[in-house]
């Protein structure tokens, strides 16, 4: 038996010596009558779940002993002060320990008892609660025995009973008494019983660790096969998975264009509970280290720069955010935890152009952080240094036409002679340099570019300079790539398309790209493949951008998969489309769906002069609305192979609204005239044609009035009104302004903002196909901040592409491949589709194969991957891939190309995702297989939608197969569907036939007739000649004779065997 008094970090008051009749240690625990304690003490740091099912309601007065007096009645008259003292037989946590409380009481009072347990998830949980009155028996000490009873999970080790074992690291046993009549209930909560405690006292209990503690009887026997297993598992001590702190941000170079895009990264929790209770616990504590590989050209061109933030979920910066400067110093900002912002900035500065690694510490530890990509990191570093002989003869020669231009303008500024020569005579040219032989030597594309560049075209601006001479660098080169044999000249212009790309001119990087990659008439290097990719994109070249997020989204090309990378890219060229499509400037075109193999889209296809615009230019000219608005769309984004004219454009629009009545041509005009595209505005009136269109039922109108209300009058109220009823309507414009309205928070009567509904309006939009809706939508998919938005950087990735793909610089190579495609050009066409097909864009992908397949003379020569393998193959990875694609490689997997083998499994499993698009096609080539004997896998029929338990045999999911292939069929007629039903069942008829019991029974019949009339014969043929002699007999009569009732035999025997028939081998 152990004796416990006041222990270790419980407050109370000032100890005051006892009164004479208390005696012993009980004296420590009195305190006088009426006293309140200052407080309870601290809780533990720890914060995660512990017990889920304790017994927490108090009992009153049960498992109690009677009580003695110990005092005398004539001593009572005395001032007695409360007291609470407790002896804990056991020093340990068992099941059931027994308490020994001793108490006096000087009024009625109220005894409560409470066991406390600590681990390393969670602080001060009770275990144990009990309370009971004394009203009778004051001013005598009193004695109670209480068993505590603890949950089995902090008494016994893990069974098959008790799975999962606490580690307690703190019992505490405490009690206290408060008077009964104080002014407060008795059923007050336990935490404000104790606050107003008269007297109080606590003892800590040893705890037993896990694996030292008993086994529970339970007084249950298990089946000896559970009992034998549970026993191979009992004495195995159980191993956290090892978790490594390190977090890997990036495996592979990021391009930053510096703009206001980036990787978001969302670190992992521990799986461990005790690490993630850590973690937790240094939220506002961090101890951390960040290690970062960086190459920087330039400093800031801002205030600050953005290298590495830590954004919480409410979208507030946390700790660290590091910033670039202007002068190249670091700008390091931290959130404490008192609220304030602290800020420091570095007393040394960057380096530029040079491979360097940055190491922020807030006490943490080092990181064992290698420059990955060493030498992908070497060739970028050599392409600059390169770069910068470059840029500076370039920045050299146009300093030095700049100045003869200006002496040439000072002498002769009034000669007409030479304003004759300079618009009809041979443009002037510099033919002279000061840099020297071995220059030259080095630079020989750039000097023979510069030589043969006009002076007077020279730019002006010094600091534009380099890139304008970079872009007439490239425009010359391209036009020799126009050419009949264009392809064959891309070995010469490589290193002419360096010199543009080094100065500054990034479509040329593309291109580099893309020929290296690819290797388009170039020995294939896709270590210099990933240079210029990166390159460009860092130039912010959009066709360079989607590169690098395709190829980061598939895994392909020796590219890690990485969506969060990939986002990096797409999102931002996905901001920039809609604002391209608005400014109406650059080689942009609209994004259209048009196929090589879809001949009635290619039959529509015009320009300027074709017959499809000449007969909607007369028809527009009629006053038909139709034409005037399909026309004018056309001229207005560049679509149908017209070529971009705005102002065209607008004058049908401002005819077609002031001549008819049709809404469309109306609002649309009303949008020209408010933004004043290629037109001066004029608001008053489109107001007056807007409220017209609306007024006609168009739901577009009906969200441009609110528009016009939240832009021009900032009556947001006016405005909701119109955007409820257009999204009403079905307009996704209004859905995306309503959520506008939320997101912003000045939705009328809605205090606050409010994202979650935001977010369901930017959804209803986006899948209304609004790009900024689905903007925002790929935003929240990659940050997970929402709850309706779960973190899916996958899913982020795919929204994002969906919105880059539609960009107009995109939309402008892939017209210039169909009109070269159409115009019989295949060297121009093939180069164009290519460049097209590397952004990831899939109409573009089968288009290139499907000219590899026309020219397959054109890929083998030019192109250094097997075309019609690898972008067939890049299709059906696509979202909503064309059928015709995975029958093409259904039909690749099953012949085997080139370097593939043939791969059944393979091709089955692309013939199924034909059909499921309903392509009859896909079902014929199904059941093909299945005639060759190919077994069709289980859940490649649940896939179809096939129950493999009513279709168990083949001949039924032959039938089935047949049956949707005719029904998926687009023919009238007879369809080979229709022809391999009809076939099967005629089959199926005739094996019927064949092996019934009437044809047994016939064809027995008959051969009895026929054994029967041969041996009549044989009888007849024998009685009618004369008796042999034996010396005249000879042994071939007896085969001659016999020899005719063999052959029916035979034949009954051949006939009985079923027709075997050569089947077809599937097609695409």
């Amino acid at each position: 038996m152990q004796r416990r008094g006041a222990g270790l970090g419980w407050p109370r008051q000032q100890q005051q010596q006892p009164p004479p009749l208390a005696v012993g240690p009980r004296a420590a625990a009195m305190v006088p009558s009426g006293g309140v304690p200052q407080g309870l003490g601290g809780r533990s740091a720890c914060a995660l779940l512990l017990l889920c099912y304790l017994n927490v309601v108090p009992s009153l007065g049960r498992q109690t002993s009677l009580t003695t007096s110990v005092i005398p009645k004539a001593e009572q008259s005395v001032a007695y002060k409360d007291f609470i003292y407790f002896t804990v037989f056991e020093g340990n946590v068992r099941n059931v320990s027994e308490v020994s409380v001793e108490y006096l009481c000087s009024q009625p009072c109220v005894v409560n008892l409470e066991a406390v347990v600590s681990s390393e998830f969670r602080s001060s949980i009770p275990v144990y609660k009990k309370r009971w009155k004394n009203e009778k028996h004051l001013h005598t000490s009193r004695t109670q025995i209480v068993h505590v009873k603890f949950p089995s999970i902090m008494v016994y080790r893990d069974d098959y009973f008790i799975r999962h074992s606490i580690s307690v690291s703190a019992v505490i046993v405490r009690a206290w008494i408060t008077h009964k009549y104080s002014g407060r209930d008795w059923n007050v909560k336990w935490e404000e019983n104790l606050l107003h405690a008269v007297a109080k006292n606590y003892t800590l209990l040893q705890t037993i660790p896990p694996f030292e503690r008993p086994f529970k009887d339970h007084q249950v026997c298990l089946e000896w096969n559970m009992g034998y297993i549970w026993n191979l598992r009992a004495n195995r001590i159980p191993q956290c998975p090892l978790e490594n702190d390190v977090v890997a941000l990036l495996g592979f170079p990021y391009a930053s264009s510096g703009e206001n895009t980036g990787i978001v990264k969302k670190f992992p929790r521990f799986r461990n509970r005790e690490l993630e209770a850590t973690r937790r616990q240094r939220m506002d504590y961090p101890v951390f280290t960040v290690s970062l590989w960086l190459y920087l050209l330039h400093y800031c061109k801002a205030n600050l720069c953005g290298i590495l933030y830590f954004v919480d979920s409410n979208e507030m910066y946390g700790t660290p955010s590091v910033f670039l400067t202007e002068e190249g110093y670091l700008h390091i900002q931290m959130h404490l935890v008192k609220g304030e912002d602290l800020a420091v900035k570095t007393k040394f500065i960057i380096p530029l152009k040079e491979w360097f690694r940055l190491d922020i510490s807030f006490n943490g530890g080092q990181i064992f952080n290698p420059l990955l990509e060493k030498q992908l990191a070497e060739q970028i570093k050599l392409y600059y240094e390169r770069c910068a002989e470059v840029q500076e003869i370039v920045s050299v020669y146009a300093s030095a036409a700049k100045h003869g231009g200006e002496r040439q303008e000072a002498c002769h500024l009034h000669n007409s002679y030479l304003d004759l020569q300079r618009r009809y005579g041979r443009p002037s040219m510099c033919r002279a340099f000061p840099w020297e032989k071995e220059l030259k030597d080095k630079h020989p594309s750039l000097f023979q570019a510069l030589l043969e560049m006009d002076l007077l075209t020279v730019p002006r601006n010094q600091n534009e300079s380099v890139s304008e001479i970079g872009g007439k660098i490239f425009e010359k080169a391209v036009k020799r790539l126009s050419s009949i044999d264009g392809l064959h000249q891309i070995s010469s212009i490589v290193p002419f398309l360096t010199d543009s790309s080094c100065c500054g001119y990034h479509k040329a990087s593309y291109y580099l790209a893309v020929f290296y990659e690819t290797g388009l008439n170039v020995p294939r290097d896709q270590l210099q493949g990933m240079l210029y990719s990166l390159v460009g994109g860092q130039g912010s070249e959009r066709l360079s951008s989607m590169n690098l997020g395709y190829k980061h989204y598939q895994g392909i090309d020796n590219y890690p998969l990485d969506w969060e990378l990939s986002y990096a890219y797409y999102s931002n060229i996905a901001t920039k489309t809609p604002l391209d499509q608005h400014t109406l400037q650059g080689d942009q075109a609209y994004v259209e769906t048009i196929r090589l193999k879809d001949d009635e889209i290619l039959k529509v296809q015009t320009k300027e002069d074709g017959d499809v615009f000449m007969w909607l230019k007369h028809e527009a000219t009629r006053g038909n609305a139709a034409a005037q608005q399909r026309l004018a769309q056309m001229l207005f984004w560049g679509q149908q192979g017209v070529a971009k004219n705005p102002e065209a454009a607008i004058e049908w629009y401002a005819k077609g609204a002031l001549e008819t009545e049709d809404p469309a041509l109306i609002y649309d005009y009303a949008i020209v005239l408010f933004k004043g595209q290629g037109v001066k505005k004029n608001r008053r009136l489109a107001l007056e044609l807007m409220k017209k269109a609306a007024s006609k039922g168009l739901h577009q109108a009906v969200n441009g009035l609110g528009w016009y209300y939240h832009k021009f009058k900032k009556n947001y109220a006016k405005a909701a009104k119109y955007w409820l009823k257009a999204e009403e309507m079905g307009n996704p414009d209004a859905s995306y302004n309503l959520g506008v309205l939320h997101l912003d928070g000045i939705f009328p009567g809605v205090p606050g903002r409010n994202q979650t509904l935001a977010g369901e309006y930017f959804h209803k939009a986006a899948q209304g196909g609004h790009m900024e809706g689905t903007l925002w939508c790929s935003l929240y998919y990659i940050t997970g901040n929402l709850e309706t938005f779960p973190r899916d950087p996958e899913k982020a990735v795919v929204w994002a592409k969906h919105v880059a793909e539609k960009n107009g610089y995109l939309g402008h190579v892939i017209r210039k491949g169909l009109n070269a495609y159409l115009e019989g050009s295949w060297h121009e066409a093939l180069l164009y589709y290519v460049l097209a097909a590397e952004t990831g864009i899939e109409v573009s992908q089968t288009n290139l194969a499907h000219i590899c397949e026309e020219r397959p003379d054109l890929a083998r020569r030019y192109l250094g991957v097997n075309c019609v393998w690898r972008y067939y193959n890049f299709s059906v990875f696509q979202i909503d891939a064309p059928s015709f694609a995975y029958l093409k490689m259904g039909d690749l997997y099953y012949y085997g190309h080139q370097n593939q083998s043939q791969d059944l499994e393979l091709s089955v499993q692309m013939y199924a995702q034909a059909a499921l698009d309903g392509d009859s096609q896909g079902f014929f080539n199904l059941a093909l297989l299945i005639e060759e004997g190919t077994i069709i896998p289980h859940h490649i029929l649940d896939f179809l939608e096939i129950d493999s338990t009513l279709h168990s045999n083949n001949i039924s999911i032959l039938q089935e197969l047949y049956e949707r292939c005719w029904s998926h069929s687009n023919e009238e007629s007879f369809s080979p569907c229709s022809l391999a039903w009809l076939y099967l069942h005629l089959r199926l008829l005739w094996g019927a036939i064949l092996h019934s019991a009437l044809i047994y029974f016939l064809g027995t019949f008959l051969l009895s007739i026929l054994i029967a009339w041969t041996v009549q014969y044989f009888q007849s043929v024998s009685a009618s000649d004369p008796p042999p002699r034996p010396s005249q007999a000879s042994p071939d009569t007896a085969t001659s004779t016999a020899s005719p009732a063999v052959t029916p035999a035979a034949d009954a025997s051949d006939q009985d065997q079923p027709t075997v028939t050569n089947n077809p081998e599937p097609r695409g």
